[in-house]
């Protein structure tokens, strides 16, 4: 058979199954799927809209960007962001709280985004997707001042006796745990009090984020973040999004485009961060 008589039955059984996808069933019920169709095409914008709320998970315990305090209050550079996006959105905010080791599932099962200092990984990207970023980390320790000039680099650090507190659950214990094997890694589960062990002598230091470690800084003036310019690492912020809803990734990642041009995100800033 020539190709032009391939193409031609080709073209004819396209055309017989488009028009027999429209025929009706025995039943008579039409078999096209097209309310399943219209179903998965649907956006979590379309959801967000109708429910009026963005939900909208984080830890709370992670200041700059986010944190709950015993009344129940939210604050925080992604916490005032996040209230923000709402507001494009013509609805509210309701936050809900998680934690660094349940924060994927808790997201996939109660939220529409999750904001709070959230570090994008490959780990991560396989579960979410993430907008595009809006700040730029990594990993640098932190400890009392007198003790900067002794942990400064990882051979420093992963020495025995050498006590390196962690918050479990989230990228600061991986990268303990994958890079010192000498030091002791002691866990703290409270990520809000967990400065309280370096300021009283129950850990020598602590690696996490180097925003943090400024952040903290200037609130203790006990504590001093060692070269958080000069990170162990390079991680990027960014809020993760359901994955597979390319429209809601789309709009947001335009609102956040907006905010960090506008000047949105330096005036959310800087009470924080200076």
């Amino acid at each position: 058979m020539g190709w032009r008589t391939t193409a031609s039955a080709a073209a004819l059984a396209a055309l017989t199954g488009v028009l027999g996808g429209g025929c009706a069933s025995p039943g008579g019920e039409p078999e096209s799927a097209g309310t399943d169709q219209s179903t998965a095409d649907r956006s979590r914008l379309d959801e967000v809209a109708e429910r009026g709320e963005l939900r909208v998970c984080s830890t709370g315990d992670y200041r700059p960007f986010t944190y709950r305090d015993e009344a129940g209050a939210w604050s925080g550079i992604d916490v005032d962001m996040a209230r923000d996006l709402a507001a494009s959105l013509h609805v509210r905010a309701t936050f809900v709280g998680t934690t660094w080791s349940t924060l994927n599932e808790d997201f996939r099962q109660r939220c529409d985004i999750a904001v709070g200092g959230v570090s994008i990984t490959l780990e991560r990207a396989r579960e979410v997707f993430f907008t595009e970023p809006y700040a730029v980390d990594g990993k640098t320790p932190i400890t009392r001042c007198e003790n900067a000039a002794r942990f400064r680099t990882l051979e420093q650090i992963d020495r025995p006796g050498v006590r390196v507190v962690v918050n479990p659950g989230g990228t600061n214990d991986k990268f303990a745990r994958e890079k010192l094997h000498r030091a002791e890694i002691v866990p703290h589960p409270d990520n809000n009090t967990i400065f309280d062990q370096l300021r009283n002598g129950r850990a020598d230091l602590m690696i996490t984020d180097g925003s943090e470690t400024k952040w903290q800084a200037r609130q203790h003036p006990e504590l001093c973040a060692v070269h958080p310019d000069q990170p162990f690492t390079f991680a990027e912020k960014a809020y993760a999004l359901p994955r597979g809803d390319v429209d809601f990734q789309e709009f947001v990642n335009q609102w956040l485009h907006l905010r960090t041009h506008d000047g949105t995100y330096e005036r959310i800033a800087e009470p924080w961060i200076g």
